[in-house]
């Protein structure tokens, strides 16, 4: 396949962003733009899937700085799968937040469509990045076009939000992160992605590798391993279709695919695991997993509870990186996909309740299931997931991380998984259970009293992808095996 595509696909939404802009004064035609520019990216990275399954790895270097560091996109297995989540719920997310910012009657619109698909791109971008320094560059890119996101309100709450969201993703990536891309260039030579690893060999000492690694997962602030997220809970101040986007579609899956990449491709999985040097971070997640989730018990806010139910998740899959095993690499690959559905789910339900009743607290929700079977009905699929029982996608994801676990003989890490599981039980099933069990408040509303359909069809869209997810993830956990050189 010619890698010009690889270039294509990144700038697409870019381009098209202008598009939307000019179509501000047309808000039919503006988000008809933003949908059918989502659909067409869809198509493009569902039309790679054939040649990267093949065993293709397409590269395109734009211009070199010095040898082995330059602009380089190649697209490999566990990018693509970023890519495909990024680019399937993009479009979801766009219907949504049409019906959401319109029902809401939320100010500058077009803003928020523009900021979106440059987020999107700058997605792609991480997916396709060849090397370390593209990754640094659209990983920035990335924070940068959705700080208008998050403070969108433009009041004081969103600009103190606004202010630790940035102040905390740019301080770990420039105080942390180009560092640790500075000394991985100076012992290797080189920063490119290669199947292996490129640090095996260098003259890095065992301490080096573990000091070198935690400084990487750190200054991927997006990964929001504790205690570097405070940003994700601040960012909450955004509307409910950024938290979707921060949580689900492109920023902190760009966080914890960085982590991924860079255990498989810049450590490489056999020397991360003989040079002990993803031990403290395999701790200091495992404390993040059970820290968040006993937090999200104690928070009545929902997008509050939501947000750190995805601190903890996101360290599920920072867990299966730190296993240095193919098992854990699988694991957290496939994470990435099933806790995407099933997070943009939660959060499309509680922007679909602040909607259509104008609620946002746990403790107002008593009686509402009635009201709105279809969203609470969603969010019990989408809760199932997370907590990874079957028969939803999740279970595999967790399966697989439990079988990691073992694999690498730290026993602890079941007892881990098995503690957030029941806490995720109560924090999340807490929320259906009162609106479908308790009797409702005395001024709930009476019969059906759902969303726009445009807030509603796309969550039962993303709730049955939780299901179809437990029935067809055989061919992804295949897929995201040929990177790693192992089986199905």
């Amino acid at each position: 396949m010619n890698p010009v595509w690889l270039l294509a696909l990144i700038a697409w939404p870019a381009v098209m962003s202008l598009a939307i802009a000019a179509a501000g004064r047309w808000p039919n035609l503006r988000e008809s733009i933003s949908v059918a520019t989502g659909v067409a990216l869809l198509a493009g990275a569902v039309s790679l899937v054939g040649p990267i399954a093949a065993g293709e790895r397409p590269s395109l270097t734009l211009f070199e700085i010095l040898p082995g560091l330059g602009l380089t996109f190649t697209l490999e297995p566990i990018g693509l799968i970023f890519a495909l989540v990024a680019s399937a719920l993009w479009p979801l997310t766009t219907i949504y937040g049409a019906g959401y910012m319109r029902g809401n009657d939320e100010p500058d619109q077009t803003r928020f469509f523009v900021c979106f698909a440059l987020a999107i791109s700058a997605a792609i971008g991480i997916a396709m990045a060849g090397n370390l320094l593209t990754l640094f560059i659209f990983y920035e890119m990335m924070t940068l076009v959705t700080y208008p996101l998050v403070t969108h309100h433009r009041d004081a709450e969103s600009r103190i939000g606004g202010r630790i969201y940035l102040g905390v993703l740019l301080t770990t990536s420039i105080g942390l992160f180009l560092p640790a891309i500075v000394i991985t260039y100076l012992f290797a030579g080189t920063l490119e992605f290669t199947h292996g690893g490129i640090l095996a060999g260098t003259g890095l000492p065992a301490l080096g590798a573990m000091a070198l690694y935690t400084m990487f997962v750190y200054g991927i602030g997006k990964a929001a391993v504790m205690p570097m997220h405070r940003w994700l809970p601040a960012a909450m101040v955004a509307p409910t279709p950024v938290s979707a986007l921060l949580h689900a579609v492109a920023v902190v899956k760009a966080g914890v695919f960085s982590v991924l990449k860079i255990t498989v491709y810049i450590f490489g999985l056999d020397y991360a695991f003989q040079s002990n040097a993803t031990e403290i971070i395999l701790w200091t997640a495992s404390f993040t997993v059970v820290a968040a989730s006993i937090v999200a018990l104690y928070c009545d806010n929902l997008k509050k509870r939501l947000a750190y139910s995805t601190v903890g998740q996101l360290s599920y899959i920072v867990l299966g990186s730190a296993m240095a095993s193919k098992l854990g690499a699988v694991s957290g690959s496939l994470h990435i996909v099933t806790h995407a559905f099933g997070k943009i789910t939660l959060f499309f339900c509680a922007g679909a309740i602040y909607t259509a009743v104008h609620r946002k607290y746990v403790s107002q929700l008593n009686g509402l299931g009635r009201a709105m079977p279809f969203t609470f009905a969603a969010f019990t699929i989408a809760s199932i997931s997370l907590i990874g029982l079957p028969p939803m996608g999740g279970a595999w994801s967790k399966w697989y991380l439990m079988s990691g676990s073992a694999g690498v003989e730290e026993y602890a890490l079941l007892g881990v998984l098995a503690v957030s599981s029941l806490l995720n039980i109560v924090y999340l099933l807490d929320i259906p259970a009162r609106a479908f069990f308790l009797p409702a408040d005395a001024d709930a509303p009476q019969g059906f009293h759902e969303a726009p359909l445009a807030c509603v069809a796309p969550l039962c869209i993303t709730a049955t992808g939780c299901i179809a997810l437990f029935f067809f993830a055989h061919p992804i956990i295949t897929f995201i095996s040929s990177a790693l050189g192992a089986g199905a």
